[in-house]
């Protein structure tokens, strides 16, 4: 199995509602939790009690595609409002995730680092600084992980930031984008993804749950063709809508029937009804 380790603040853990779009679920794609790897459901990056939609899912569904009959998994390591210094080479957040990826290589091969932090430094000029933590973290990443060729796409920060609500504060996002810009240019094997016409929650700051999907188009866009994503893909909206009319294995009916049940959503004898009626199609 492949996998992809997830780092970064909020915007990579998801922040979007989840009531704003089809729900994925797809046996072909786990999630590392507690351990073990377990068919994603989101929110899948669970770093605060209101985590949500993020850009993994549509990148991970967009992998699938590509890759019929094969699995990937997703490293879930990104924490809301983390800033840079908190991802230095020796912080937890940075060990975390490195221990994360090490224990996710036994059983598979990573194969990219999706990357999407910078609000938290969008102020107070820590934008003279960024450039060289961030790259600092990039080496030392692929040093611990002994992959030093591998991806690491690069997101750029929302361009709805300063102007209203908590993202009112993030006054300098167009330096830290002209920074994640640069090493992703200039840096080996690094692919820069716009967010251009991206949309936020109301509290402008975080991106919104349409958008977060088409972020993850974007995403594995430059990670499958190894290229910088500089503008909005032709395919989004018709890929939301596609995917949502996506019909579901026995396995991942079984799954969200699970799920419900396990949520209070169905009676024991509806589910019980529902499951049999799976396996009686087959």
């Amino acid at each position: 199995m492949k996998s992809v380790l997830l780092i970064g603040q909020s915007n990579m853990a998801g922040r979007g509602f989840i009531k704003d779009v089809s729900p994925i679920y797809n046996e072909h794609i786990n999630m590392l939790r507690n351990g073990r790897w377990k068919m994603m459901a989101e929110p899948l990056n669970f770093d605060r009690h209101i985590s949500g939609v993020g850009p993994a899912a549509s990148f991970a569904q967009a992998w699938t595609v590509d890759h019929p009959g094969e699995s990937i998994g997703l490293i879930p390591c990104a924490e809301g409002g983390s800033s840079i210094d908190e991802w230095s080479i020796d912080g937890l957040l940075t060990r975390h995730a490195v221990s994360e990826a090490k224990f996710a290589m036994e059983t598979s091969e990573i194969v990219g680092i999706l990357w999407h932090q910078g609000e938290s430094d969008s102020y107070g000029e820590r934008y003279k600084t960024y450039e060289d933590k961030l790259l600092s973290l990039f080496k030392h990443l692929r040093e611990e992980l002994n992959t030093p060729d591998i991806p690491i796409i690069i997101g750029e920060l929302g361009h709805y930031l300063g102007k209203t609500g908590f993202g009112k504060s993030a006054v300098e996002y167009k330096q830290i984008n002209q920074i994640l810009s640069k090493v992703a240019y200039d840096e080996k094997n690094c692919y820069f993804v716009t967010s251009k016409g991206l949309t936020a929650n109301p509290d402008g700051i975080h991106i919104d749950a349409i958008s977060q999907r088409k972020f993850g188009l974007r995403y594995y866009e430059a990670f499958s063709k190894q290229k910088h994503v500089v503008d909005i893909l032709d395919i989004e909206h018709e890929w939301i809508e596609e995917e949502a009319k996506r019909e579901l294995s026995k396995n991942e009916r079984i799954f969200l029937q699970s799920m419900k049940f396990a949520l209070g959503q169905l009676s024991f004898e509806e589910f019980s009804t529902n499951i049999s009626s799976i396996n009686e199609s087959e």
